[in-house]
């Protein structure tokens, strides 16, 4: 039996006083195994110890809302009976130690959240972020994440529609990888985790325990060092055939009323499943540990509580269901054990070769579990620009531009996506967001991932009104009605003030802009520790990155718009205040070689009116072509239109600020009766003016085959 030392007590990520919260809990000294439970369910990444106080801030409720955050993904009525159920998770640490299987295993988690309260997965977007491209192990990180990403997805059948990439020096020791995946299901068939009914079987299906992902919660919640090679053995290995058969199991039983309750098996395994299902329902659980399918020999109740391995669920059955359900799992060729009961003790009893190996109280492992309010400073005010000379033409500025890492064609990554399985993928990547019809009707979701580290970096409170604000603007310029979003919040070590501080101004920022546009937070994920330790002990942080995934609704798919303009001759409107706002920009990045200076100022007001304006004109038939403005500014907007109709345009000669200025909450539009939509946008309050005409083959000055050349040139050169 191993004894429980200090050393053996820091190696599960305890600090003195969370040790000494546990003798107290238990009354008695914690053997190893029970250590080992408490070590995964008081981690970050499971409590969100650091976390908890600052998310309750955030709005998570609204008509639209049937399920907010607490259970496996949040639920939203989209009408007809029917229920969208999403979520991001982050996969981060895993993805940059095995970027195939970190980032093919965080896809398949998420498909598990999402099914397994009874939707069927329609759709997977990702949000990614990888350090300097002329790094010397980035090529390794992104040939390895879109693969796993695409064999995942590809493999279990569910699209992968879109998403977004970033590049900066900030993640050369860490990058990001969030997955999101959207599902629909019957509002009158949506299961929950809470667990009921004492006697009650408690089931474990899918693939059997191995040894991979051992202390994978663990290792999520602490930042790396010189040693994360040697961490491999903490990423699980995934099987997305396995997870297709566990898809159908799951669904085909689901549409019987044996289940109870079910929850997957992601972080920390069969630990964080069996407390979250017992804690929820407020009762005991007890389990038999050499029941536990297991695909290596002389596993211990430690191993096999820990373990995360991939594609595995745990349930509780009705009575007298056990023989119906095992039917079908093994009709599917899936692992079925019954492997224990539930109890009225609100305990965890855990017996292995007729011993107990583990009796521990539920309250303090989930409910009670350590909250802290850390201390944290504001971020500093960043002066003004100042005067800034433009570098060369704004012809050659633009080209450059869109050649960059940020900006430049993510075709390489998407190809290798199959994002038309299923067939009903009506708006593909490439616009400002994917649209999937709802099976057998002419419904769509809208569905975006948005997020501008830098912005967030210089004013996390900014920052985090404008990836909400973002998010919103995308999902409005395809026609959509935006319902609610999912969060993740990537940042750096919690326990420096200056990174609590960022995540504490982001939260502010998001809260206000969810509340301004009725656009509410339903799930998420928080992932902190995103850092490398340097040589002297300190830390490098990734850019704060709060992630966000919303949908929206499109009544129509027929009325959806896209970014392309479709005919010669047509009006381009600017919708929205053009201050011409070069601070954090990509323009100033790129081209004057700078990276300072306050983000544009987000006004939520103006994001509600610009936005509902260009919506009811999308669904008037007045726009043929409209494209949210970010990223490179409005003369980016217009280039990306033209590229994707293949029609130039004539916008004059704009300043440098004009052209790349990145103010928010503005849309560039094409109009064949321009005076009709300036008309509206007079009357309900909107800024809005002509400033060019669809037509040739340029794009300030620009031929427009040399503008997709630079475009699509990118990725191609680096991943050759």
């Amino acid at each position: 039996m191993t004894q429980i030392t200090p050393a053996v007590v820091a190696e599960h990520g305890f600090s003195p006083e969370e040790y000494e919260r546990v003798l107290h809990a238990l009354g008695r000294e914690p053997n190893l195994t029970e250590l080992g439970i408490f070590s995964v369910m008081w981690s970050e990444h499971c409590s969100y110890k650091s976390s908890r106080i600052h998310l309750k801030k955030l709005p998570t409720t609204g008509p639209q809302v049937i399920c907010g955050p607490g259970e496996n993904a949040g639920v939203v009525d989209i009408g007809d009976g029917q229920a969208a159920i999403f979520k991001m998770e982050s996969h981060n640490h895993p993805s940059y130690i095995e970027p195939y299987q970190g980032a093919a295993t965080g896809v398949g988690g998420i498909l598990r959240d999402v099914f397994t309260m009874g939707a069927r997965p329609i759709a997977n977007m990702n949000a990614l972020r990888f350090g300097r491209p002329d790094h010397p192990k980035m090529r390794h990180l992104i040939a390895g994440v879109v693969h796993g990403i695409g064999g995942y997805g590809n493999c279990v059948g569910v699209p992968t529609v879109g998403g977004e990439v970033n590049f900066h020096k900030a993640y050369d020791g860490n990058i990001l990888v969030n997955a999101m995946t959207v599902g629909v299901a019957e509002t009158n068939k949506i299961f929950y985790s809470a667990a009921s009914g004492t006697g009650n079987s408690i089931v474990y299906v899918g693939s059997k325990t191995g040894r991979d992902g051992i202390h994978g919660a663990t290792m999520a919640s602490a930042d790396f060092s010189e040693d994360s090679e040697e961490k491999r053995p903490t990423v699980q290995v995934g099987d997305p055939f396995t997870e297709k058969l566990l898809i159908e199991a799951c669904l085909e039983l689901m549409s019987s009323d044996a289940i109870v309750a079910i929850q997957d098996m992601g972080a920390a395994g069969l630990t964080s499943s069996s407390v979250e299902m017992a804690s929820k329902g407020g009762v005991g659980i007890e389990l038999d540990m050499n029941a536990v399918p297991c695909r290596e020999t002389g596993m211990t109740p430690y191993e096999m509580m820990l373990s995360e391995s991939q594609e595995r669920m745990l349930m509780v059955l009705k009575p007298g269901r056990e023989a119906e359900a095992e039917a079908i799992f093994r009709k599917w060729e899936l692992d079925f054990a019954v492997i224990g009961v539930v109890t009225d003790t609100g305990r965890m009893v855990l017996r292995f070769n007729g011993e107990v190996v583990c009796d521990i109280p539920l309250g303090p492992l989930a409910d009670d579990a350590p909250s802290y309010d850390r201390p944290w400073v504001p971020t500093p005010a960043r002066g003004p620009l100042g005067d800034i000379p433009a570098k060369g033409s704004i012809g050659d500025n633009l080209l450059a531009l869109m050649a960059s890492p940020d900006l430049a064609s993510r075709r390489w990554i998407w190809e290798q996506y199959d994002h038309m399985v299923g067939a009903d993928t009506v708006q593909r990547p490439g616009g400002d967001a994917a649209v999937v019809r709802i099976h057998g009707s002419k419904k769509g979701l809208a569905i975006s991932t948005d997020c501008t580290p830098r912005y967030v970096f210089a004013d996390p409170v900014q920052g985090g009104r404008q990836a909400i604000a973002e998010c919103w603007r995308n999902i409005t310029a395809v026609g959509a009605t935006p319902l609610a979003t999912t969060d993740c919040m990537n940042f750096g070590n919690p326990q420096r003030p200056e990174i609590m501080g960022q995540f504490v101004g982001a939260i502010e920022g998001m809260a206000e802009a969810c509340r301004a546009l009725d656009f509410p937070i339903v799930s998420g994920n928080v992932s902190l520790y995103n850092e490398t330790k340097n040589e002297d002990g300190s830390g490098s942080a990734i850019l704060p990155t709060p992630a966000i995934g919303g949908i929206g609704l499109i009544a129509d798919i027929d009325t959806m718009a896209t970014i392309a303009f479709k005919a010669e001759g047509e009006a381009i409107l600017i919708i929205g205040d053009s201050l011409g706002h070069l601070g954090q920009s990509l323009w100033l990045r790129y081209i004057a070689d700078r990276e300072d200076g306050p983000p544009p100022p987000v006004d939520l007001a103006a994001e509600r009116r610009n936005g509902d304006f260009v919506r009811e004109q999308i669904l008037s038939g007045s726009l043929t072509a409209v494209h949210d403005v970010s990223d490179g500014g409005m003369l980016v907007a217009v280039a990306e239109m033209a590229l994707a109709g293949n029609i130039g345009a004539d916008i004059g000669k704009p300043s440098h600020m004009a052209a790349f200025g990145e103010d928010q909450a503005r849309y560039v539009v094409t109009a064949p009766n321009p005076d009709a939509v300036l008309a509206a946008a007079l009357l309900a309050g909107v800024q809005a003016a002509r400033f060019g005409t669809t037509g040739g083959s340029t794009v300030a000055g620009i031929d427009l085959a040399a503008l997709r050349a630079a475009h699509e040139g990118f990725f191609p050169a680096l991943m050759d």
